[in-house]
């Protein structure tokens, strides 16, 4: 072994894989984080309403949050098979057509999304049940008061009120998407097509593990450490001007 300098990074960055693996990444993480929020958002309106049976729904909302990742994209895996799977007889069904979820464009990277933000909504589902049962009752009646309308009242009032929740876990699940999607995405498509669903941290995986490049990979490793460092650090200082504390 012999000191390179930054010649792996060089190599790394006129990788066109590595290229692809960036961009799928951004594509997969940002619509990962936005559906895990607002889902998890308007689910925890739902359980916070005062109707029986909320806390066995509560109870049951929770379950993919306790199984491990590769567990989660096994069952994905099942309910996605193009032939016996649960998702394509109700397509079939219904509208008389079939999807390889799996191996197909731009399917497959739909499926890792789907069991991405299945495994991690009930996460910020908690938390967001958590704020809105700290929300004072004598606000919400105030708007209700004023004629405000449901819609208003959750834009203007209650999303806004929960602001602090939001930017820790918008963080937070930047951080699961980025790291914990490995086990998913090696159950499920194993990078495939081709590498379609290759993300950062799966093409570190196979670099160092799959192609012994351990050079690459130490880079890779340092590039991906410096991405959270970056996001974080834009994050707290244009997100906290946004964040209301009350």
């Amino acid at each position: 072994m012999i000191f390179v300098g930054l010649r792996n990074f060089d190599r790394l960055f006129h990788s066109e894989e590595y290229i692809r693996a960036i961009k799928t990444t951004v594509i997969y993480v940002g619509a990962s984080v936005i559906l895990t929020i607002f889902l998890s958002f308007f689910i925890a309106l739902l359980l916070n309403m005062k109707v029986p049976g909320t806390p066995i729904y509560k109870a049951l909302i929770f379950i993919p949050y306790a199984i491990s990742p590769a567990i989660a994209g096994t069952l994905w895996s099942f309910l996605l098979n193009p032939v016996v799977g649960h998702v394509n007889y109700f397509f079939s069904k219904f509208f008389g057509i079939s999807v390889d979820w799996i191996t197909a464009k731009p399917y497959a990277l739909y499926a890792i999304i789907f069991a991405s933000v299945w495994k991690v909504m009930p996460f910020d589902i908690i938390f967001y049940l958590a704020g809105l049962q700290d929300i004072p009752d004598d606000i919400i009646e105030a708007t209700t008061i004023d004629g405000a309308s449901a819609w208003k009242r959750i834009w203007k009032i209650i999303f806004p009120l929960l602001s602090p929740i939001t930017f820790y876990l918008v963080i937070m699940n930047i951080i699961s998407f980025m790291f914990s999607s490995f086990a998913i995405i090696d159950v499920m498509t194993r990078g495939g097509p081709g590498d379609y669903t290759t993300t950062m941290i799966y093409r570190l995986f196979l670099d160092a593990f799959a192609f012994q490049k351990t050079g690459i990979a130490s880079a890779e490793s340092v590039v991906l450490f410096l991405v959270m460092i970056v996001v974080t650090f834009i994050y707290f200082y244009f997100g906290e001007k946004r964040v209301h504390y009350q």
